[in-house]
């Protein structure tokens, strides 16, 4: 038996499937104007990988913001759930999980069967956000991906503003006073961090604590919660894709 869990988020889409025993596929695809058409390309993609048809998956779950524009998912389910499940197939021993996405940050806590106890979002706005990086890395004139690196060593310049709209004008300012990049993209590391140990303060945290979302590729933002936390944060190549293993896993269980 397989099952697809497809996670359509504000940026990136992913998919993963699940055979009973582990993951045995993966697709990543920026989401783009469509929802529905990215979760399309990405099922096309998975059997492609698996050489098989729609007819040999016995189930789709959906998740994400994007999932109620996805007709084929037979479920749909929030991604707190998912992440929860996701997060606790990469390892059981995971209580805590810190999602930096596209356009939300959240902080959620599962118990050792890797149901949801608790949670806390911040939706209210960009700041915090892989969004708010995004924007920021346009003003800088790089890859979001260069960010971290480039914000590796440096000593963080201040950065006051978390509203994305203040802060892309602050960093622009920056930038006409000759402040090296690299000292602009550290500060923005560290304010996007502070912005976490925020929300994560007012849930707390219980060990182990796992970093998922699309900026927990930076391994410098890892560091920095580490650090600001004081607690070992962890993180996964597969923590970007926890929210669609999730769904997939939670969708096998459906088709038992």
């Amino acid at each position: 038996m397989i099952s697809v869990g497809i996670d359509v988020g504000s940026v990136a889409a992913k998919a993963a499937a699940y055979d009973g025993e582990k993951i045995v596929a993966t697709a990543l695809m920026p989401t783009g104007w469509s929802p529905k058409e990215s979760g399309k390309q990405l099922l096309e993609e998975i059997m492609e990988k698996l050489n098989i048809t729609e007819d040999d998956i016995d189930i789709i779950v959906g998740t994400g913001y994007g999932r109620v524009s996805l007709p084929f998912a037979n479920k749909k389910i929030t991604e707190i759930t998912c992440h929860g499940r996701g997060a606790h197939y990469i390892n059981p021993d995971i209580r805590t999980i810190i999602d930096i996405g596209g356009q939300d940050s959240k902080v959620i806590k599962i118990n050792k069967e890797g149901n949801v106890v608790d949670f806390l979002m911040n939706d209210k706005c960009a700041a915090g956000t892989g969004r708010f990086l995004q924007v920021m890395s346009n003003a800088l004139e790089i890859d979001i991906d260069e960010l971290s690196q480039l914000a590796s060593k440096a000593k963080p310049a201040n950065i006051n503003s978390m509203c994305t709209v203040f802060a892309e004008s602050e960093v622009v300012s920056l930038i006409a006073k000759g402040t090296p990049k690299n000292a602009i993209a550290s500060g923005l590391l560290h304010s996007v961090c502070n912005k976490t140990y925020s929300l994560v303060g007012k849930m707390g945290v219980e060990e182990v604590v796992f970093f998922s979302g699309g900026v927990s590729r930076s391994k410098k933002m890892g560091e920095l919660l580490s650090e600001k936390l004081k607690i070992k944060v962890r993180s996964s190549d597969e923590s970007q894709f926890v929210g669609a293993i999730g769904a997939a896993i939670i969708g096998y269980g459906l088709i038992k």
